[in-house]
């Protein structure tokens, strides 16, 4: 095994990551990348033979990384690069034990996601002209967007079949096609059925018989690319600064529901995070909400 390079090993564990995993290129140019700048530094430490990368070694080339003013973002992807490495030979026999298992990743700071205030969204919703057939798909679009937290992705491929509006909820297909059931509320419900009668008759062409909800000029489904644009103009036309794209209504609808006292496990059912930790960073939008509203409110705030 003393011939086989450090760098021999690295390329089979990339070869399986390929072939076996079916990782794009994009991936396995960004593993190669971190596992090169990993084995450089154990040769230039001398070390030439797997089984003399020890815990120290590990530590060392991270606390280089940093100190080298890498982020804590960037030296975390590092870790799992070489993390998974030492996985693989540890499956494979190549070593007897794994340098890594107790370190730990380091610590990244999770970024509050930016949201949309009340206002903000009344202003964006007023923009588009719903006596025109675009303008009321437009609106109808940005009322179930928000009503139901939805992804660009579940917003798209809704189905006429998929509204339950009698009842005030909707099917939603998340994420590897996990069936959930958001509430819908009375406004977006108001504003599909106008939707329904006035402009998606409009659109539809004579010879679809398309079951989605949202169209384009066209007759067919809306693309991702189209909700985009809807967004862009409207909220450039209502002055928003903030960079608003279909995640921030996400964002948006967590976080309003939390400011009125939603339980959080409700809002985790809705938005179909398997995780409830996914949705507690909205506790920490939260929080600052909370803050923000002592600071201004109390007397000695």
């Amino acid at each position: 095994m003393k011939e086989y390079r450090l760098f021999d090993f690295a390329e089979e564990y990339l070869s399986t990551l390929k072939f076996e995993r079916n990782l794009s290129e994009n991936t396995i140019a960004s593993y190669r990348t971190d596992l090169r700048s990993f084995l450089k530094y154990c040769e230039g430490a001398r070390i030439n033979d797997l089984d003399e990368i020890s815990e120290k070694t590990a530590s060392g080339f991270f606390r280089e990384l940093l100190k080298a003013g890498l982020s804590a973002n960037s030296a975390s992807r590092y870790f799992s690069s070489v993390k998974g490495f030492f996985i693989f030979l540890l499956e494979n026999n190549y070593i007897n034990r794994d340098p890594m298992a107790t370190l730990d990743a380091p610590r990244v700071k999770r970024a509050l996601p930016e949201y949309l205030t009340l206002s903000e969204i009344d202003a964006i919703f007023s923009i588009p002209d719903v006596e025109d057939k675009y303008g009321l798909r437009d609106r109808t679009l940005l009322e179930v967007m928000y009503s139901c937290g939805l992804r660009v992705s579940e917003l798209i491929n809704l189905n006429i079949s998929d509204l339950y509006l009698d009842s005030e909820v909707i099917r939603v297909f998340g994420k590897g096609s996990k069936e959930r059931f958001v509430p819908i509320g009375s406004s977006a419900v108001n504003w599909l059925n106008k939707y329904f009668q006035e402009s998606r008759p409009l659109l539809l062409k004579p010879r679809d018989t398309g079951n989605a909800v949202f169209l384009n000029s066209r007759g067919t489904k809306l693309s991702r690319m189209g909700v985009w644009k809807i967004l862009h103009e409207h909220s450039a036309a209502a002055g928003i600064t903030k960079d608003v794209h279909p995640h921030i209504f996400r964002h948006s609808f967590a976080t309003h529901l939390l400011e009125g006292g939603a339980d959080l496990r409700a809002v985790q059912e809705m938005l179909g995070h398997v995780s409830i930790s996914t949705t507690q960073i909205y506790t920490h939008v939260d929080r600052e909400f909370v803050k923000q509203e002592h600071k201004q409110y109390h007397p000695r705030g």
